[in-house]
């Protein structure tokens, strides 16, 4: 009792501390040693920051699912105290999160019929999808975008236990049986911003209304309702609808101005979880960290043991390697493509050469005369850039600029360049983008390129005396080829937390899409953007894991008794990796195929996903197991599965024997590497599959046994891969990439497999 007494008997202590400024922490609690004479968990941490003389205050949330512990608002002198307790096992700085940020459908094949799936069809997982809630953590919620029209919906599922929380400018009656929960978490943001915090503060509504945009977009990706007539100012026009139509909708704000608090995060996740929700989404993450400093995945491994598919935005900070976000394995980490739609523009020059790019310009345009085209010569870079008040009137007034791509947001460019006088802009690639293509709806008449068109109209703005140009837009195109192709931006591998976990796990569309959006912003998001729009067309893996989280509903829908993991497994291995050209997924930010450290196990098939014919199932304890054979402490352990009497006696004998459905085979002072897997049949009695595996010259893989019987539905079989580095091969610090796969008349069952040697 004395040892958990400690944080009162701190008191004296205490009463030195100054006022010094306090910033928002996320604190462990060892769950199990709350002593009896506290009611609740809530009464024990409001007495463990009384005892440090704390203000009233000072507690921000209780967190009951999703983590053991609280946040609140300390000092360093009170975070040092609280360490010195028994009974915390850790004190963490609250993390700044960033958001990552209709052809879709009929892209994924979902406009059609899904076909049979045990005696069932598309309108059999339409019904049964009608209760599956999707939960969705971003900037809140539109309630009045048509997508979340309930016409049609039966009455809210019985076991739905959330709500919708009343703000100044939200009233709860603006929910329906479509969108079911609203609730919005601000503390940790309020901490930030406030006099004694780090944040300039903005004015900003406290509700779960959207003004942003971005959460009312993956909210409608992901299950928004169909809306006929949909577009952005005439573009990607047709019949606008999420992935799952019939599945609920529960939004849950926690992300501002500023960005997404990990405090908020969490208080949202723990809030879903206890809600009912079955399908958590979040476009949204920071830098890779430990699995027990991350906020997200500690939320999101509650989620899956209670049954919820967990499903993540990878990052936009591709082409750089090793830049990927949400890495735990029981996250499904997503990353983008593109679609086989776009928006052709284009840019003349004088000497008649003709470039074609992308646009969402909707203006009157700049006519047919050319006009002069300017770019600064002398490498100044903000000049290049067109970064705020780099570009000098007097140069500039009455031409169309080249602006290069990067640093600022694209669209700030060209507000740069009107500002400046420019009566358009080209918006020119460097070599970090390569050649991919970004739609944005400027302010001014602008064509996007690639790398190689513009280094093509630099050349020829250096060379000629007087340069010029003329721009023009042509609508919306379909059937383009190649797609998909994967984003430059989207976020790449190895996955520096486990090496031997492949991610990203798998690709989705997230290259201009057209969803709902904000009625209290234009679509470029930029405060001199007047225009309104129901819709808007985005890019990011912001856009691409809805669709993942709402194909996630349907399988939710179609097998209810699968476990996160076997939904996830039937996601993966069904994935493609040839595009509509019948090669190679290629990669936009160069020429070269891509990789499974770009795409992970392909781009989503849900056609294929529901009826993948095995799967790789993993259980929490296998988790644990997972865990326990990194290089962590059990307190480290214990923070992520939130058990007091983890004492990790079962152990992986190496990461990567995880049942995942992907490996990564790292080379590090050893030779052989041996993997175990387990499939579990779920097709038909009888079935019987052969292996095919990809031969390096490099690697020697067997697989053992080469052939698997299933009798039965339901039954399990295990094979070991062991997989030889030759002798002779100098690879260290080189890469390679080959596949293993499962086949029979029916299914092909395929895992990407990542080779890598660090040290031989």
């Amino acid at each position: 009792m004395a040892g958990i007494w400690l944080l009162a008997a701190l008191l004296l202590l205490s009463l030195s501390i100054s006022t010094a400024a306090k910033q928002t922490y996320i604190v462990h609690m060892k769950h199990n040693t709350k002593p009896d004479s506290f009611p609740t968990h809530h009464d024990w941490y409001t007495a463990s920051l009384q005892s440090l003389a704390s203000t009233p205050d000072s507690l921000l949330y209780t967190y009951t699912n999703a983590f053991d512990g609280f946040a609140a608002s300390l000092s360093d002198e009170e975070v040092e105290l609280l360490k010195q307790s028994q009974s915390v096992v850790g004190v963490y700085e609250d993390t700044l999160y960033s958001l990552h940020t209709t052809r879709t459908p009929a892209f994924l094949g979902l406009n059609t019929d899904l076909g049979p799936l045990d005696g069932r069809h598309a309108s059999d997982i339409n019904q049964a999808s009608k209760d599956v809630i999707v939960g969705v953590l971003d900037t809140g919620i539109w309630p009045e975008s048509k997508s979340f029209s309930d016409s049609g919906m039966p009455e809210i599922p019985t076991r739905w236990k959330g709500e919708c929380e009343s703000g100044p400018d939200f009233s709860p009656k603006l929910c329906n049986k479509k969108l079911i929960g609203a609730r919005y978490f601000s503390k940790g943001y309020n901490m930030a911003s406030s006099g004694r915090g780090y944040l300039k503060k903005r004015k900003e509504i406290e509700s779960p209304r959207d003004r942003d945009g971005h959460g009312t977009h993956t909210a409608s990706t992901a299950a928004g309702s169909q809306v006929a007539n949909a577009s952005l100012l005439g573009y990607a026009s047709g019949t606008a609808r999420g992935m799952a139509t019939h599945s609920r909708v529960a939004s849950y704000k926690v992300c501002w101005t500023s960005g997404c608090f990990g405090s908020d995060i969490l208080a949202g996740m723990d809030r879903a979880i206890a809600d009912g929700v079955d399908v958590l989404s979040l476009s949204l993450g920071g830098g890779s960290a430990p699995y027990y400093r991350d906020t997200i995945a500690i939320g999101a491994f509650t989620a899956m043991e209670r049954g919820i598919f967990v499903s993540c935005s990878a990052g936009n900070s591709g082409p750089s390697i090793a830049s990927l976000a949400n890495v735990a394995p029981w996250i499904m980490t997503v990353g983008a493509g593109t679609l086989d739609r776009d928006f052709p523009a284009f840019a003349v020059m004088g000497n008649k050469k003709r470039f074609a790019g992308v646009s969402l310009y909707s203006g009157a345009g700049m006519g047919g005369k050319p006009v002069g085209l300017a770019y600064n010569k002398g490498g100044n870079s903000t000049s290049n850039l067109c970064m705020p008040g780099s570009l000098e009137p007097k140069l500039v007034r009455g031409k169309v600029v080249i602006c290069d791509r990067g640093i600022n947001p694209r669209v700030e460019k060209g507000a740069v360049v009107r500002d400046a006088g420019g009566v358009g802009m080209i918006l020119a690639n460097t070599a970090e983008s390569g050649e991919e293509l970004v739609a944005d709806s400027h302010l001014l008449p602008a064509v996007a390129v690639g790398r190689k068109i513009g280094d093509v109209i630099r050349e020829y703005v250096k060379s000629d005396p007087n340069p010029t140009a003329v721009l023009s837009f042509e609508g919306t195109v379909l059937n383009v080829r190649p797609s998909p192709v994967v984003a430059a931006f989207s976020s790449r591998g190895p996955n520096l937390v486990t090496r031997e976990i492949l991610k990203p796990d798998l690709i989705g569309p997230g290259v201009n899409i057209l969803a709902a959006w904000s009625e209290t912003i234009g679509p470029t998001g930029l405060e001199t953007d007047t225009r309104k729009t129901e819709f808007n067309i985005m890019s990011g893996t912001s856009m691409s894991c809805p669709h993942i989280s709402g194909v996630a509903a349907l399988l939710k829908a179609a097998h209810p008794t699968w476990s996160p993991s076997a939904m996830k497994s039937a996601l993966m291995t069904t994935a493609y990796v040839i595009d509509n050209t019948n090669s190679s997924l290629q990669d936009a930010a160069g020429s070269a195929p891509s990789s499974p450290w770009a795409h992970g196990s392909g781009h989503v098939d849900p056609h294929k996903a529901l009826s993948p014919g095995l799967v790789y199932d993993i259980s929490t304890d296998e988790y644990i197991a997972f865990l326990c054979s990194l290089d962590y402490t059990i307190e480290h352990v214990q923070a992520i599965v939130k058990r007091p009497n983890i004492t990790c006696s079962r152990k992986l004998s190496n990461p990567g024997d995880l049942n995942y459905p992907s490996f990564s085979v790292v080379f590090a002072n050893n030779r052989v590497v041996r993997y175990t897997r387990e499939l579990t049949n779920v097709g038909a009695a009888g079935s019987t599959y052969e292996v095919d595996v990809t031969r390096l010259p490099a690697v020697q893989v067997t697989v053992n046994p080469s052939k698997l019987v299933f009798k039965n539905v339901g039954d399990k079989l295990r094979y070991t891969v062991t997989f030889v580095a030759k002798k002779g091969a100098s690879l260290t610090g080189r890469s390679e990439f080959g596949a293993i796969v499962w086949r029979n008349a029916q299914h092909q069952v395929r895992s990407p497999v990542a080779y890598s040697w660090t040290q031989l």
